[in-house]
C-alpha cells in the first residue's frame, strides 16, 4: 500500500499536444518494443501519409480480414455440411443461413412479406429491427440472382462482410475523433481480438458505428446530429437508446437539460422516420422485434440459463422479464447515484459504459457478438491495454465456450465442452466485464487513476459537458473539497506521464 500524498490535477498541456499510449502504459511500451520502441521527441505522429485515421483503418480491415479468414472451414463446408463442423472450428454465422431461413433467397422484403415455411405464430415476420432488416434487404440486392442456393448464401456473407467491414472502419474513425488528445486509443478497438471473431457473426457492427458517430458527435457539441445517430443506432439495435440515460442524469448536474432536449427530440425524430412507415404499412410485422424479445425464454451465455439448468430457479417468461427489468432498474438507478453522488462529474463514456454493461449482464441471453456494443465504449472509459487485455481474454474464452458446447450438445459421440464447463465459460465473461466496471467505478469516484484525466482534461467525450460546472450533485463536489485544502489520494503504482 502507498502512503497518502496530495497531489494536484496535472496542468494541461497545449491544445495541439497528443497523448501517445506508449508514453504512459507500460503494456503498451512493451509492446513498442516490437517495432523499435516508443516515439521519440522528434518523432512526427500524424503527419504525412500516415496519419492516425488512415493507419487504424488499414489495422482494423486488417484485423477484420483476418475474422473472415477464421471463417473459411464454415466458408468451404462447415456451413452446409455436417451437424456440427460450424461449431468444431469456431465459425458459426448466422448471415448465411437466414439468407434462405428469412425468406431474403426468394425476394422477401422485411415487415412486409411473411417467412417462408413458419408455423410459429410469434415468428411470421423477421426479427430484427428496422434499420438492420433494410441493411439486410440492401445486401440480398447485391447478391446475384443465379447458381446453387449454397453458392449464394456465401456470396451473401461476403457481401454483408464487406459492408460490415465498412461499419468498423467508421466505427473506430468515429473513437479516434471523440477524444481529441488521444487518437491512438482506438488502436484497442482496431485490435482487439473480438473485432476479428464476432464481426461476422451477426449485423450488429451496424448499431455499434452509429453508435460511436453519435458519440463522436456530441463530443464536438453537434447536438442535433449525435441526436439523429443515436435513433438511427436504436433502429438499428435497442441498445444505443440506453446512453440517453448517462446524457440525462449528466445534463441534470450540470445544467444543460436544454441541450439534452435538442439530443432526444432529434433521436426521436430520426428514429420514427426509420420506423414509423413500416408502423403504418404492417404494424405486427414492425412489432415482431420487440414481441420476439418479450417472449424470447432464458437462454444462452446469461447468469439465468446457469441458475435455470442447475435446477436453481424454474421462472416462466413473463417472470424472468419481470426481473430483468427490475434489476437493470435497479443497476441503473446506482448508476444515477453515482453520477449525482461522485465528488467531479463522471465521463460520458465511463457511464455509457456502465449502463450498457448493465443491460448486457442482467438480460436473459448473451449472444457472443454483444461484445461489440461494448468495445467502443471500454476504450473511451478505460483506455489501459492491460485492463483491455485482461477482458477481452474473457471474451476470447466465451467466444470458444459457446461453439464448443453447441459441438458437445449437437453431436451424439458428445465431443466438445461439457455444460457444466460451458457455465464457467459465462462465468469468465461476467467476471471479465465486472472487472472493467469496478475499474471504471473506482476511476468515477477517485479521478486520479482516470488516464484521460492525467492530461488535465475534464471530459473530452461530454461535449458541451466539458469544463460546466454543476448546479445540481448529492454531497460536496471536488472543486469545494480543494477551496478548502488539498485532496488526499492514494498514490497510483504507475506514474503519470509528464
Amino acid at each position: 500500500m502507498c502512503a497518502m500524498t496530495s497531489r494536484a490535477l496535472p496542468t494541461p498541456p497545449p491544445e495541439d499536444t497528443v497523448v501517445v499510449p506508449a508514453d504512459e502504459d507500460p503494456v503498451a511500451a512493451a509492446g513498442s518494443e516490437i517495432i523499435g520502441g516508443a516515439p521519440g521527441r522528434r518523432a512526427l505522429l500524424g503527419v504525412g501519409w500516415w496519419t492516425a485515421a488512415r493507419v487504424l483503418a488499414i489495422l482494423t480491415i486488417v484485423v477484420f480480414a483476418l475474422g473472415m479468414v477464421q471463417k473459411i472451414p464454415c466458408y468451404d463446408s462447415g456451413w452446409f455440411y455436417g451437424a456440427t463442423a460450424q461449431y468444431d472450428h469456431a465459425c458459426y454465422s448466422d448471415i448465411p443461413h437466414l439468407f434462405t431461413l428469412r425468406g431474403f433467397s426468394i425476394g422477401n422484403f422485411p415487415y412486409l412479406d411473411r417467412l417462408p415455411d413458419s408455423t410459429d405464430p410469434n415468428m411470421q415476420y423477421l426479427e430484427y429491427p428496422v434499420l438492420t432488416g433494410l441493411f439486410m434487404w440492401f445486401a440480398t440486392q447485391l447478391t446475384p440472382t443465379g447458381g446453387t442456393d449454397m453458392q449464394r448464401e456465401q456470396i451473401f456473407w461476403l457481401v454483408n462482410s464487406g459492408m460490415l467491414m465498412v461499419c468498423a472502419v467508421i466505427a473506430v474513425i468515429a473513437v479516434m475523433r471523440t477524444h481529441r488528445r488521444r487518437p491512438w486509443d482506438a488502436l484497442l478497438f482496431a485490435v482487439a481480438p473480438v473485432l476479428a471473431l464476432d464481426s461476422t457473426i451477426n449485423w450488429d457492427l451496424l448499431a455499434v458505428a452509429l453508435t460511436a458517430v453519435a458519440m463522436a458527435c456530441w463530443s464536438r457539441r453537434r447536438l442535433v446530429l449525435a441526436g439523429v445517430f443515436i435513433g438511427l443506432a436504436t433502429a438499428a439495435k435497442l441498445y444505443p437508446v440506453f446512453l440517453l440515460g448517462p446524457l440525462l442524469v449528466l445534463c441534470l448536474r450540470a445544467g444543460r437539460m436544454r441541450e439534452f432536449g435538442r439530443t432526444l427530440a432529434a433521436a426521436l425524430v430520426a428514429w420514427l422516420i426509420v420506423d414509423l412507415p413500416f408502423m403504418l404499412l404492417n404494424f405486427k410485422g414492425w412489432a415482431t422485434f420487440y414481441t420476439f424479445s418479450e417472449l424470447r425464454g432464458i437462454d444462452y451465455g446469461s447468469f439465468w440459463l446457469i441458475l435455470s439448468q442447475n435446477g436453481w430457479i424454474n421462472p416462466s417468461t413473463s417472470q424472468v422479464n419481470i426481473m430483468v427489468a427490475l434489476m437493470l432498474a435497479l443497476c441503473c438507478l446506482g448508476i444515477a447515484w453515482l453520477a449525482f453522488a461522485a465528488q467531479r462529474r463522471p465521463r460520458f463514456a465511463q457511464l455509457a459504459f456502465l449502463v450498457i454493461a448493465a443491460f448486457v449482464l442482467t438480460n436473459k441471453v448473451y449472444s457472443p457478438q454483444y461484445v461489440l456494443w461494448l468495445t467502443p465504449l471500454a476504450v473511451l472509459a478505460r483506455p489501459r491495454w492491460r485492463d483491455f487485455l485482461v477482458w477481452q481474454a474473457c471474451e476470447v474464452l466465451y467466444f470458444l465456450g459457446i461453439w464448443y458446447n453447441f459441438a458437445y450438445t449437437s453431436s451424439p459421440q458428445q465431443k466438445g465442452l461439457p455444460t457444466d464447463w460451458y457455465h464457467g465459460a459465462i462465468m469468465i465473461h461476467i467476471l471479465g466485464t465486472l472487472y472493467l466496471c469496478v475499474l471504471i467505478i473506482r476511476d468515477v469516484l477517485l479521478p486520479e487513476y482516470d488516464v484521460v484525466r492525467w492530461d488535465g482534461s475534464d471530459d473530452p467525450s461530454g461535449g458541451v459537458l466539458d469544463g460546466t460546472e454543476d448546479v445540481f450533485v448529492v454531497g460536496p463536489t471536488r472543486f469545494e473539497d480543494e477551496q478548502h485544502g488539498s485532496v488526499e489520494i492514494e498514490e497510483e503504482p504507475v506514474v503519470p506521464p509528464a
